[in-house]
């Protein structure tokens, strides 16, 4: 095909007719890379049409290129200002960049021009999730749903916004009206199932949280074994099970408490897990074998598998039956310490009194789905900071802003860069006298090496969490610090000013306490 003229039965056609014709093709094919190739050629030649900017910006946003696909729907605002589905997609990107104050103020524009699409409003109650405004939320999946009955994601959006507000009951009623209008999309028994194991119910809601491996949206990899998978179910005495960290690296420090037990009951222990963790986990008892989940790596022959955090259920875990020991990992060799020891230098202290060393985390993965909840900006966190004690960042990959507070704060030293893997980092963790941080990775790794550890916790906070109390029954040296239903952070952070300022006065003069 030549690129400059396409003759047919009617003569000559013109490149850009050409492009438009083949862009269509590949969009009617379902190969949407090769048809946004023609449509950006196409824009080059036609900069001043609406229609092409329109698909540029769909496609783009559809291959996840949400900067450069808000580009071309800008283009769009310029060529054909008012219009409403281009409003509606700006919002909607600028919603997936989380940009979430400029996504309200154009989804609310797109309100009032397209008053009876469901979409418009269901996009605005998602944004406004994303701020914290569930209640307003709710309202707009309200709308959704009136203009649409059968509106399965915005019913099921609804609930996610009840469960944030703490009211379980109609949230349960909407899954359940959802899961009657769709009975086969296993996300929503994968949110009943984290709803059931928030309010205790574990029996119920480690089964549910089966349905990881199927739900339309999974974002967990567990490779197609030949072997069966393991679920508590007949003996593994004297067989070799493959367990496989398919969730995050919190997960998987959380629950290789299990792989002692497992090891107990006679089976011979492979864990593959992520690399940045497998010199930390290689070490935890009863594993035979730590391969990294890495391309390439070659795993032993083995009888069965299972997902790690499916040996909660393999176990029948229940609340008042938790593997719960101070420390489940063998602490870290002496010559980490010495090198952690002499990084940190004396300690800071008054008089003759040393002080205590406190490690900070303030923000977790920003692509996590809940990050606009469970994160705190290190301005909020650095209120904590005061004379007597010597503050360490544990903090991974701040953001921009962070890390220019970071930069103006010489009191907060940072050693982040020695924090090569989480064996180094809870090397470092374990020379602190406390570590305060949001729910993150850093939480479980310090708890899990027994450390004193205060989390600080959204209103509805993760599944493991639990609500309504300031202890943890995975963790015995964990204090929770909650939000109210306020839901400011500021509130939580004077709370543990005033709580941190007792502890740094007595530290060294009476024990210190790891709950209240």
């Amino acid at each position: 095909m030549n690129d400059k003229v396409l003759r047919n039965a009617s003569g000559p056609v013109s490149k850009s007719t050409d492009l438009h014709r083949r862009g269509q093709a590949h969009l009617d094919a379902g190969q949407h890379l090769e048809a946004l190739r023609c449509y950006l050629e196409l824009a080059k030649i036609t900069p001043n049409s609406w229609d092409v900017a329109f698909r540029c910006g769909l496609l783009l946003f559809e291959l996840a290129r949400h900067e450069e696909a808000l580009s071309f729907l800008d283009r769009c605002q310029k060529l054909q200002p008012g219009h409403a589905m281009t409003i509606y997609w700006r919002a909607r990107t600028l919603r997936f960049l989380r940009r979430f104050e400029e996504a309200i103020e154009l989804s609310e524009q797109a309100e009032v021009l397209a008053p009876d699409d469901p979409d418009v409003f269901n996009n605005s109650g998602i944004i406004l999730h994303g701020l914290c405004r569930d209640a307003d939320a709710v309202d707009r999946f309200d709308r959704a749903i009136r203009l649409k009955p059968d509106f399965v994601d915005g019913i099921v959006n609804k609930a996610n916004s009840l469960v944030q507000l703490r009211r379980f009951t109609e949230a349960l009623s909407c899954y359940a009206a959802a899961k009657s209008l769709q009975p086969d999309d296993t996300t929503i028994d994968w949110n009943i199932a984290n709803l059931q194991m928030l309010t205790g119910d574990f029996a119920a809601g480690w089964a549910g949280r089966e349905s990881r491996w199927t739900k339309k949206t999974d974002r967990v990899r567990y490779p197609k074994f030949p072997t069966p998978m393991w679920l508590g179910q007949g003996s593994v005495a004297g067989k070799t099970i493959l367990v496989y960290a398919e969730e995050g690296l919190g997960d998987t420090i959380q629950f290789v408490r299990y792989l002692p037990l497992l090891a107990a009951l006679g089976a011979r222990v492979v864990l593959a897990a992520n690399e940045e963790l497998h010199s930390l986990v290689s070490r935890v008892p009863g594993v035979a074998l730590c391969v990294p989940k890495s391309e390439g790596t070659t795993v032993p022959r083995f009888d069965l598998h299972c997902g790690i955090s499916s040996l909660p259920l393999a176990f029948g875990t229940r609340l008042d039956s938790i593997p719960s020991a101070t420390a489940y990992f063998p602490p870290v060799p002496a010559e980490e310490l010495r090198s952690w020891e002499a990084r940190l230098g004396a300690r800071e202290g008054i008089g003759e009194r040393k002080g205590m060393r406190i490690g900070l985390v303030w923000s977790g993965n920003p692509r996590h789905v809940n990050d606009h909840n469970r994160s705190i900006p290190l301005d909020v966190m650095a209120r904590l900071v005061t004379g007597g004690a010597q503050f360490v960042s544990l903090q991974k990959d701040p953001r921009p802003g962070d890390m220019a507070v970071l930069g103006k704060r010489p009191d907060i030293a940072d050693y982040t860069s020695h924090m090569t893997d989480f064996s180094a980092t809870a090397a470092l963790v374990s020379c602190l006298d406390l570590v305060i941080t949001v729910d993150t990775s850093v939480a479980h790794l310090a708890a899990a090496f027994g450390r004193p550890t205060w989390v600080l916790l959204p209103y509805t906070p993760d599944y493991r969490w639990l609500l309504d109390r300031n202890d943890s029954p995975w963790y015995p040296t964990v204090r929770l610090f909650r939000q109210d239903e306020t839901r400011d952070y500021s509130i939580v952070i004077d709370r543990v000013h005033a709580e941190l300022g007792n502890q740094i006065r007595s530290f060294g003069s009476v024990p210190f306490p790891a709950t209240s």
